[in-house]
């Protein structure tokens, strides 16, 4: 018996932030289509969308006019799925305040080389958003 072997897969949120949430999701209802399928994912936020890991920003934040599920709803969903949420260090500096906190669902930082080295392993796959 052929077992498909485990797929992974690595989103790199950068040109996306809040300013305009309904292109935030996107990569989000990616990540979890891609872990529905038993996929290992990771979501990577550099540059300003690292601000939707800080504490309280993503839930102020919705998609749709309807607002019935924030950004924040959505990186929770996610982050309970086995999505790994990874904050760029080098955004972290320059975009969150000392003062400010990450989400606890945020599993910690992973650089510009992180997200690489990942791009560049053949067992996995990268999207940029």
């Amino acid at each position: 018996m052929n077992e498909r072997p485990l797929q992974h897969l690595a989103l790199l949120l950068c040109s996306v932030d809040g300013r305009r949430p309904e292109a935030c999701v996107t990569p989000m209802v990616h990540a979890l289509a891609a872990s529905a399928l038993d996929c290992r994912v990771e979501l990577h936020f550099a540059g300003p969308a690292v601000r939707l890991l800080v504490q309280g920003v993503a839930d102020t934040l919705y998609p749709s006019p309807q607002r019935d599920k924030s950004l924040g709803d959505f990186l929770r969903e996610a982050a309970a799925a086995g999505v790994e949420l990874r904050a760029c260090s080098m955004a972290q500096a320059a975009w969150i305040a000392d003062s400010e906190t990450l989400i606890p669902e945020c599993a910690g930082s992973a650089g510009a080389t992180a997200f690489i080295a990942r791009s560049l392993d053949p067992d996995w796959r990268a999207l940029v958003y």
